[in-house]
């Protein structure tokens, strides 16, 4: 009798399989269905090939398109299909990377003096189709550095062959796919034949590893699912998309602007934008205040002392910029909050009466974004964020870091964000004190506190290894559009460490000295990211108590320009952003172009709204709702403004 592994599955089961046996195997021991259906495995927390051999005892979840480590792991391995084609009509490319990403995938790649284009793109995606129809299985190997090399060196690819200095034996291997073959960590799908449907989407320009001074390399990205109908659905979603896509509306709306005079990721408000932000300040400040926090104010730079105290620096040192040397001193351009207001903390003795002590601002950080790497609001050099730190006992904790995920779930219904999870992230164990605080033993408790205050309040979330701060666990809170498009909204951190760097103390009620727990956290974001999350959330019809111009007062001729100007002032008397629309235009041109620039409430006036000392009500995708008397408009848009309301706009 072959030896026996032990396999525990996710409903506690424990089966005895050969050893050798692959979670394929397993699967189709338990249902042929259910393996038609399995794309990867996760074997103790690690995502394996669903057709690699099982030597020892394993804890296995059978991953399929339903999860995330089988989606990622269809689109590596679609990423790979798409190599073999290129490689298939451009004998010679080079490859770089090609990772999944959140919808889809892509491959940097060196074509050479080879310009592609859109007419290329349909011809790949055939050639893909032909090469999947196929079913090559995806083959792993190991193999050493000495025949790595000697394989890449004999294609001449040095892309390839930087990516092998920094491996070892013992972690290098090949994936192979019928004629194609990639240096890669893996892992891939069974075969091919898997992948039904693809669509090649975009093609862009990338520096290699992101650098601005090496070559631009040519990314091309795509899309594939196990069904046509899954993609059908998916394209026109993309269709959405593309309507609602944040720097298209930010411009038509005349929300931000960008200039290369100022630098690349560097946002401008306009006036319209910049009353989004103050809006946003406003519920984040009344919020705040209401929860006990206190407001602080603190600069742009500081000094390098201070980011090697909080270890920032080396931690993070390609993210900031760089310093500035001034009498002798270098300066650096804050990338984060927190070490000022550690030192805030510090100003003043702390007994265990001040604790929790609770402080925010909405600091502006800059982080130097690799230009690649820059989109719109999503990703840029300089952020304003919602950010505040709460120092308080272990006993203190429970309540606090519950109170933050509160406030999370009340903003959630503010903003009508119907789906969301938090993520927490948790740290390597084999990188403590390269990636992560060398402190197991407290990585463990406050990894398990914040699992519990999770649990006990019921909140969805998922774990994910490896993405922790580096001197804490963290929630990071995925939040996702009317469209299903996925966003990292803020984040919400547990920092064991700097309190002791920076020799944070408080007064016990036994008159001994201890260090606070911190809690980092940004419910809100930044102004740039959430800002941007909203334009597409809402398809640019933001609600009336966020719009830049909340009624618009369109007079039918210039006649009734005294009656318009009489309800402009009342408007803004009782601070509604209002405006008239004075052009020498037909009424229907005012209310189409009204309607473009997503105005909440048109009030037409005319002849019959003056005699009648009434307004004509249009609101932004619902039409006309009849005639109101000017102060019952006026007290319901004021309501409507207190309430905040979530208004069905999207």
């Amino acid at each position: 009798m072959s030896e026996q592994i032990n396999i525990s599955l996710p409903d506690g089961a424990v089966r005895s399989y050969p050893k050798g046996s692959s979670a394929l195997e397993i699967a189709r021991s338990i249902s042929e269905g259910l393996a038609r259906k399995v794309l990867a495995a996760d074997v103790n927390g690690e995502v394996w090939d669903a057709t690699r051999p099982l030597q020892q005892d394993a804890s296995l979840k059978l991953l399929t398109w339903d999860d995330a480590g089988g989606k990622n792991t269809f689109w590596h391995s679609s990423a790979h299909l798409m190599a073999e084609a290129i490689e298939a009509m451009f004998p010679g490319v080079k490859f770089w990377v090609g990772p999944p990403v959140d919808n889809g995938f892509y491959y940097d790649v060196d074509l050479g003096d080879h310009t592609i284009n859109e007419d290329d793109l349909r011809a790949l995606e055939k050639k893909m189709n032909e090469l999947a129809k196929q079913n090559n299985y995806f083959v792993r190997k190991e193999i050493t550095k000495a025949d790595a090399l000697q394989y890449f060196n004999e294609k001449g690819d040095e892309y390839k062959l930087d990516l092998l200095q920094n491996l070892q034996d013992g972690e290098i291997t090949f994936y192979t796919q019928g004629n194609f073959t990639d240096l890669c960590r893996g892992p891939h799908i069974p075969g091919t034949g898997i992948i039904k449907a693809i669509k090649l989407t975009n093609i862009a320009g990338a520096y290699w590893k992101g650098d601005e001074k090496n070559k631009q390399l040519t990314r091309i990205y795509g899309v594939t699912f196990p069904s046509q109908k899954q993609l059908d659905e998916y394209l026109v979603l993309l269709e959405e998309a593309k309507k609602r896509d944040h720097r298209k509306l930010g411009k038509e709306l005349g929300i931000y602007t960008m200039d290369d005079d100022v630098g690349q990721g560097l946002i401008m408000w306009m006036p319209n934008g910049t009353v989004i932000i103050e809006e946003l300040e406003k519920l984040a400040k009344e919020t705040e205040n209401a929860a006990g926090y206190k407001r602080v104010v603190t600069p742009h730079i500081a000094k390098e002392s201070m980011y090697l105290t909080s270890g920032h620096l080396p931690y993070y040192a390609d993210s900031m910029y760089p310093p500035m040397e001034l009498e002798g001193e270098k300066y650096y351009l804050r990338s984060m909050n927190c070490p000022h207001h550690h030192k805030i903390y510090a100003a003043e003795p702390k007994s265990y009466r001040d604790l929790p002590y609770r402080i925010a601002e909405y600091g502006t950080v800059y982080r130097y974004e690799q230009s690649g790497e820059l989109f719109g609001l999503m990703r840029v050099r300089c952020l304003h964020m919602n950010d505040a730190h709460i120092y308080c006992t272990k006993d203190q904790f429970n309540d606090e870091f519950r109170a933050v995920n509160e406030m999370y779930l009340k903003y959630f219904k503010i903003f009508g964000i119907d789906k969301y999870v938090m993520r927490l992230s948790l740290h390597s164990p084999d990188k403590l004190g390269i990636k992560y605080v060398n402190e197991p033993e407290l990585w463990q408790e406050t990894e398990t506190m914040v699992r519990n205050v999770l649990q006990e309040s019921n909140i969805p979330f998922v774990e994910v290894q490896d993405e922790a701060a580096f001197y804490g666990p963290k929630i990071d809170v995925q939040i996702y559009s009317v469209i299903g498009r996925e966003f990292t909204l803020a984040t919400n951190q547990v920092d064991f460490s700097q309190g002791r760097s920076f020799k944070l103390t408080y007064i016990t009620p036994d008159n001994h000295t201890d260090t606070p727990l911190i809690i980092h956290r940004a419910p809100l974001g930044t102004h740039e990211r959430f800002i941007g999350f909203l334009l597409e959330h809402y398809a640019g019809k933001l609600p009336l108590w966020l719009a830049p111009v909340q009624v618009k007062i369109l007079p039918i001729s210039d006649k009734f320009m005294e009656y318009a100007k009489s309800l402009l002032n009342k408007l803004k008397k009782a601070d509604i952003r209002a405006e008239i629309d004075d052009r020498s235009e037909k009424i229907g041109r005012k209310i189409r172009d009204t309607e473009m620039l997503r105005v909440p409430y048109m009030l037409v006036v005319g002849e019959k709204e003056v005699n009648e000392g009434k307004v004509s009500i249009r609101r932004q995708g619902i039409g006309d709702l009849g005639s109101k008397d000017v102060d019952t408009f006026l007290n319901e848009v004021v309501e409507e403004v207190r309430e905040r309301r979530a208004d069905d706009l999207k």
